[in-house]
C-alpha cells in the first residue's frame, strides 16, 4: 500500500463567541486643585459607584483582556498619564500625572474610571 497523510474530517456547524465584559465604573469629584507637575492619586474610597455607594477595592485586570480608561471633566486622558492599582484601600489606587506645563486639574472636577474586563466563551458543535 502507498504512503497516504492520515487526517481527521472536522466539520463545524456552527461557532458562538461572547465576549461577557464586566464594566465597572468609578466616581470622584476633586475638592482641591491638581497643578501641573503634580499627581493626583485616588485610594478606592475616594470613590463612589453608579449606586452611590463607596468603592471598598479596585478590581483585578484580566491579563490581555482588560483595560481602564480616565474621564477628567467628561474628557478621556492619555493613557500614559494614568497608573492603575487594583487592590483594597491602602493598595489599589488610581494616579494622574498632570504634565509639568498644563493647566491644572481644578477643584470640583468630575474624575470617572472606568474597568472593563472580558470574560470570552465559544461554544462550537463539531462533528466527525
Amino acid at each position: 500500500m502507498a504512503l497516504q497523510l492520515m487526517k481527521l474530517h472536522v466539520l463545524v456547524s456552527s461557532v458562538s463567541t461572547n465576549l461577557n465584559p464586566e464594566v465597572t465604573s468609578f466616581f470622584h469629584i476633586t475638592t482641591v486643585d491638581t497643578e501641573g507637575g503634580a499627581t493626583l492619586t485616588l485610594d478606592p474610597a475616594d470613590f463612589f459607584q453608579d449606586d452611590g455607594t463607596e468603592v471598598t477595592e479596585l478590581p483585578e485586570l484580566a491579563t490581555d483582556n482588560s483595560y481602564f480608561n480616565v474621564y477628567v471633566n467628561g474628557v478621556l486622558q492619555m493613557s500614559e498619564l494614568s497608573t492603575y492599582t487594583p487592590g483594597a484601600a491602602g493598595i489599589g489606587s488610581l494616579a494622574i500625572n498632570v504634565p509639568e506645563d498644563d493647566t491644572p486639574i481644578l477643584a470640583n472636577s468630575p474624575i470617572v474610571l472606568k474597568v472593563v474586563n472580558f470574560n470570552p466563551s465559544t461554544d462550537a458543535s463539531v462533528e466527525t
